[in-house]
């Protein structure tokens, strides 16, 4: 490996953690963005199985939630998704082989929900195959709130696992495909990253099987 592409890499997984969320100040209960002062109680069942639809502008995406791997995360993105935290969000970050990034409801990088989450440790049989759901951070563990991203190829070595991975697609990967397609603009931060047209989650959508 050169060490042009160990800085790229370098340079992703640092972009990743400058896009985790800063902690919101207060609730807003009237029609603003929709904040917490802490995460939501622990109610998943392990025993259930946890199936996630993402509807966006460009195609639909289906897969599954690891509720035994990750279930802080699983429990935060099903609470989130139930309350249509998701639904009408941008997708403000995408990185052409690498990640789309949302969650984010000021659409800037540095927005959540109001608080943070536990970290969930990464088994070593999972990976960051093409189409997975991990959390994004502030770079330290237990930083993440409400940003995720789904990596838009195979990162096994070469994304850090310091991200809670969280879930798989099935299907949909042909829209996974369009999104990496999206031409995007130098950002505020320096990356190429910014999109140059509007990507936007439409709904999210969880169903619970027992």
């Amino acid at each position: 490996m050169t060490l042009k592409i160990v800085a790229a890499i370098l340079f992703l997984v640092a972009t990743l953690t400058a896009c985790g969320e800063k902690e919101a100040s207060s609730p807003k209960p009237d029609g603003g963005t929709m904040q917490w002062d802490a995460p939501p109680e622990m109610t998943i069942d392990t025993d259930t199985e946890y199936l996630v639809t993402v509807e966006t502008t460009h195609g639909t995406m289906s897969g599954r939630l690891f509720p035994d791997a990750a279930p802080h995360a699983v429990n935060n993105f099903v609470f989130l998704a139930k309350q249509g935290y998701f639904d009408g969000l941008v997708v403000h970050r995408i990185v052409k082989d690498f990640v789309l990034q949302s969650g984010d409801p000021t659409g800037t990088g540095t927005g959540g929900p109001g608080y943070t989450i536990e970290e969930d440790p990464i088994p070593s049989d999972l990976n960051y195959v093409k189409g997975t759901f991990a959390m994004a951070n502030k770079g330290t563990p237990g930083s993440g709130g409400s940003q995720f991203f789904i990596t838009l190829d195979d990162l096994t070595g070469r994304l850090p696992k310091q991200y809670a991975l969280f879930g798989v697609l099935d299907e949909g990967l042909d829209t996974v495909d369009k999104i990496n397609d999206v031409e995007t603009n130098v950002g505020p931060s320096g990356e190429k990253s910014s999109p140059a047209e509007d990507v936007r989650i439409l709904k999210v959508t969880v169903e619970e099987r027992s």
